[in-house]
């Protein structure tokens, strides 16, 4: 390991995905940067996945396999925490394709500017569209035309969100798309000490939304690269376009919660986190399983936190977070319309 060339820790859970899974890892191993250690982590699969996954460990000394029981995604998350060795850590999901030039790209943009993280652009795209994806994404993409760097990246987290509002402020030269992230873990590059002590929540809905206001709390500085090096695959059967339980919406209202009152605390006008409270709030009411003993219970404690949060926020913010959180909403039917239903 030299400081010019360090290793780049890649972690992917696993878990019935034997129709992607070579698109996937194909791509990783792929990568114009190649010291990479890739954590393979079979969260207890079904299908061929285990053996797809020892395959390409005996096959190549980078990639290391964990098979473990399941336990859900943040289960395997964090066991790749744990067994990572790289000085920068990289997620990817099981069937989704890595652009060649992801870590090269990413990691030039790291320590070129001091950022604590990076992050690049991502494209969806449907299933028709896999052959056609694998293969320019081994070409390469070109090099990236700007580096953005900007600082105080929790304030951009919430409040840069609206993709309407986000084009706006490209118009203006604002550079307003650089400053947007969401909570997902992949496309990014992250310095390894950013993850001590923080692990995803177990057993829980939207983990990844839980850990982000610590996690970006931490971060100085964040460095983004105009370029699209992520291709994020939409399957219609994924928990994000089809889970509808109460236990579901509540962990996504409980993590709204936790990152509102971490923006109360700081002072950020928490704009994303009134979307995902407010929104998660309601759609508490639409789950079949809502009028059982333990969800009405549960619906108790929820309403008298959301309450009392809403009423913490200042009369100004409040009334911004509900005018941005209606743009928003307009934007969520164009894109239900346009990327859940790619085929």
């Amino acid at each position: 390991m030299t400081q010019d060339s360090p290793l780049v820790s890649i972690i992917v859970p696993v878990y019935n995905a034997e129709q992607y899974l070579r698109y996937c890892v194909d791509s990783i191993l792929g990568q114009s940067y190649t010291n990479l250690e890739v954590i393979l982590v079979d969260d207890g699969a079904k299908d061929s996945s285990p053996a797809i996954c020892d395959e390409y460990a005996a096959q190549d000394d980078r990639v290391t396999v964990i098979h473990q029981t399941n336990g859900g995604i943040s289960k395997a998350q964090n066991a790749g925490l744990d067994a990572a060795h790289g000085e920068y850590i990289a997620f990817s999901d099981n069937d989704d394709i890595l652009d060649r030039r992801n870590i090269e790209y990413l990691l030039h943009a790291l320590l070129s500017t001091g950022a604590d993280m990076s992050k690049a652009r991502w494209r969806q795209f449907g299933v028709s569209q896999l052959e056609e994806v694998a293969a320019g994404a081994a070409v390469g993409a070109d090099t990236p035309g700007t580096i953005t760097v900007f600082e105080h990246p929790l304030t951009a987290y919430q409040t840069v969100f609206c993709k309407s509002l986000r084009l706006v402020g490209d118009r203006l030269g604002r550079h307003t798309e650089a400053r947007y992230f969401n909570e997902a873990n992949w496309c990014r590059l992250y310095k390894r000490e950013l993850w001590d002590g923080i692990r995803f929540p177990e057993g829980m809905y939207a983990q990844d939304v839980m850990v982000a206001g610590e996690l970006y709390s931490r971060m100085g500085k964040v460095a983004d690269i105009d370029v699209n090096l992520y291709n994020w695959l939409q399957s219609a059967g994924s928990v994000t376009h089809k889970e509808r339980s109460f236990s579901f919406y509540h962990d996504n209202f409980a993590a709204g919660a936790h990152n509102f009152r971490l923006c109360l605390e700081q002072g950020i006008r928490p704009g994303r986190s009134y979307y995902t409270l407010v929104g998660s709030y309601h759609e508490e009411a639409t789950a079949p399983d809502f009028s059982t003993p333990e969800s009405q219970a549960q619906r108790e404690l929820d309403t008298q936190e959301f309450r009392e949060l809403l009423d913490k926020l200042p009369l100004p913010q409040r009334l911004h977070c509900a005018a941005t959180r209606q743009i928003r909403l307009l934007e969520k039917q164009v894109y239900d319309a346009k990327v859940k239903n790619m085929k």
